[in-house]
């Protein structure tokens, strides 16, 4: 912050502070010369006001408030860049990773409420969290696939979702318009363990140029037709013909027969899955101008042990209720952990 904010919010709170006890003191006088329990003169629906002072009680409390928080603004940072006697801080706002907060509770000599809070988390339950999703006795990562099938592993893996996910891709993972559904086949980039892993940690940018220039409001027509009619919709003939002529262009990305390439992250177009949405408009309007989507990248966010509880976790919500037991263990191969 620099030092005209800090100062600007010092004058705005102790200027507060100091109005709030100049209106009680000026309530306690006596302006108009009328004594304690004299009529005032005003009278409302046979009601008459009296002069009385203002309760003792409420009088001393609202001094304590001003006391309480004269005390507070003392004790703690809350007046611009004044850090208070106690040095506290709720976090470090300045890091952007885990690691770099954990780092912090070591080297300053203030409390970082949040670096504390985690580090005495992990104290706690670092013991059982490694045992969710390590080889026992060792730092190698368990399959995915065996993550996926503890159930004390995935109730900690919802909670993740449920934090970091569930804003864009819903409670359920069912996702919305421009965020995938979760719980389904169709999988932009893949749908294997490790594919998914790579999606969190890494993140996706998807890139759908726009057409309209290049082929004219008739063109989009056509060309839409020809895509909605990959997935079996009733379009017209004559519109779908012309615009199979013109999907050479998109067959680049989505291929010849408009099954997409996860290597691109280019959608299937024949599954009538939309995830832009999938009426004549919607798919219209993703040719002319095009779709533009970011998946944002975790792994500065959370470690790679939640990353592993998170990518299992997704991949069970896309499988059958009941995962065969005799699943082979080679969808994922075990991953050497960097903790």
């Amino acid at each position: 912050m620099n030092l005209f904010w800090s100062l600007f919010i010092t004058f705005v709170t102790l200027a507060t502070l100091m109005g709030c006890a100049a209106l009680i003191l000026w309530c306690k006088k006596d302006l108009n010369g009328i004594n304690d329990g004299e009529d005032m003169g005003h009278e409302y629906d046979g009601i008459r006001e009296l002069n009385n002072p203002l309760p003792k009680w409420w009088t001393y409390m609202f001094w304590g408030t001003i006391l309480f928080a004269l005390l507070y603004l003392a004790l703690y940072p809350g007046l611009g860049n004044y850090k208070g006697l106690f040095n506290w801080k709720s976090s470090d706002q300045t890091t952007r990773q885990l690691s770099a907060s954990e780092e912090t509770l070591v080297k300053e000599d203030g409390i970082n409420q949040y670096a504390r809070e985690i580090f005495q988390a992990q104290e706690k339950y670092g013991k059982t969290y490694r045992n969710l999703i390590y080889v026992k006795g060792t730092d190698t990562f368990l399959p995915l696939f065996e993550v996926a099938q503890n159930p004390e592993a995935m109730k900690i893996a919802q909670r993740l979702f449920l934090q970091n996910c569930a804003q864009c891709h819903g409670s359920n993972a069912r996702g919305q318009a421009g965020f995938p559904n979760l719980t389904d086949k169709a999988w932009l980039y893949g749908g294997e363990p490790q594919s998914i892993k790579n999606t969190i940690e890494n993140g996706r940018q998807g890139n759908m140029p726009g057409w309209l220039s290049a082929y004219g409001q008739e063109g989009v027509k056509d060309l839409a037709a020809y895509t909605l009619s990959l997935s079996g919709r009733k379009v017209n003939q004559e519109e779908a013909a012309k615009g199979k002529t013109r999907f050479v262009v998109c067959a680049a990305c989505h291929g010849t027969d408009g099954k997409g390439n996860p290597a691109f992250g280019a959608p299937d177009l024949t599954d009538n899955v939309w995830l832009f949405g999938g009426s004549r408009k919607a798919v219209e309007d993703t040719i002319a101008y095009g779709r533009q989507a970011v998946m944002p990248a975790w792994k500065n966010i959370l470690d790679e042990g939640k990353i592993q509880l998170l990518s299992a976790y997704v991949w069970k919500k896309s499988q059958p209720l009941e995962i065969p037991a005799n699943k082979p263990s080679s969808v994922s191969a075990p991953v050497e952990a960097s903790l």
